[in-house]
């Protein structure tokens, strides 16, 4: 597996050697900005309004926004004077129940890949089990890329991810939200059927049953253009008219009891839509006249 950084990982008097691999990648479908014309891709270019002209990249220098429109220059020089000193370790520095630990403070995750020959590999096959054992995770702190992470580390099947965490103060309040949900009552009746749709609902949850449907009929599309098919515009979506809540709980509930296919029994179900769902929408071009 490749590795985009590599060092080891700190707990007590113990090191491990390790490597920090993606474990997740977009597969979205990427467009350039081009000129209409030509179809060539645009150049962005730097340019100061004041001096009206573009400037080159040795003019160039970082500011930080004090007040609108007023900037306090920061050289490299400054940066340097607080710069992070390079780190390749991991350090943990408490164990936590994992579910003390709230998703919302998961920012990206990774894999964490045992390194180095198969007898230097213990510690982690080690570290690994014990935390298996305990139901325990890592909050450790390490610097990537010149800056300071604080990272959560779990058991991942027979491997350890890390989870790179959002710091207290990157997580705005939830407060005013909080404060309306409180002014607002529920009343039993409507409690009762919402339970009830919600366990018409229940299954499993298993990643490869759900799609990227966007994504499938946007690649669809653009197969179709390149191979010369003009796409037809859809009708648009009418709006659904505004029903009253219990009304519709008790519309939902009726449904359920009819034998409506729950969203596991669908997906499980349902046959796979033939890649030319999109196409089957576009037009052929006219033949030309002679």
């Amino acid at each position: 597996m490749r590795t985009i950084w590599n060092g080891s990982l700190s707990f007590g008097l113990v090191n491990i050697p390790i490597g920090l691999a993606l474990a997740t990648q977009r597969s979205d479908v990427s467009f350039r900005t081009l000129h209409r014309e030509c179809g060539t891709p645009i150049k962005q270019k730097r340019y100061c309004p004041f001096h009206d002209r573009d400037v080159d990249p040795d003019e160039l220098v970082k500011g930080w926004e004090v007040a609108k429109g007023q900037f306090v220059l920061v050289e490299d020089e400054d940066l340097e004077s607080v710069a992070l000193q390079r780190s390749q370790s991991i350090d943990i520095v408490r164990f936590v129940e994992l579910d003390q630990v709230d998703p919302v403070y998961f920012d990206r995750t990774y894999y964490l890949a045992p390194a180095g020959a198969t007898a230097q590999r213990r510690p982690y096959v080690l570290l690994l089990a014990a935390m298996r054992e305990t139901g325990m995770a890592a909050i450790g702190k390490f610097v990537l890329w010149g800056k300071e992470n604080l990272c959560l580390i779990r058991p991942h099947g027979d491997s350890l991810a890390l989870e790179t965490l959002f710091f207290a103060e990157d997580v705005r309040s939830r407060a005013e939200i909080e404060e309306a949900v409180q002014e607002t009552e529920v009343k039993k009746p409507e409690l009762e059927l919402a339970r009830q749709v919600i366990a018409s609902l229940v299954g499993e949850f298993d990643p490869s049953e759900f799609e990227n449907e966007y994504r499938r009929e946007l690649q669809t599309m653009l197969d179709a253009k390149l191979a010369g098919e003009v796409i037809a515009r859809p009708e648009p979506v009418p709006e659904a008219p505004v029903v009253d809540l219990l009304e519709a709980l008790k519309r939902s509930v009726a449904e359920a009891k009819k034998g409506r296919p729950t969203a596991s029994s669908s997906a499980e179900g349902a046959k796979p839509k033939p890649k030319g769902s999109a196409r089957s929408r576009a037009k052929k071009p006219a033949a030309k006249s002679a």
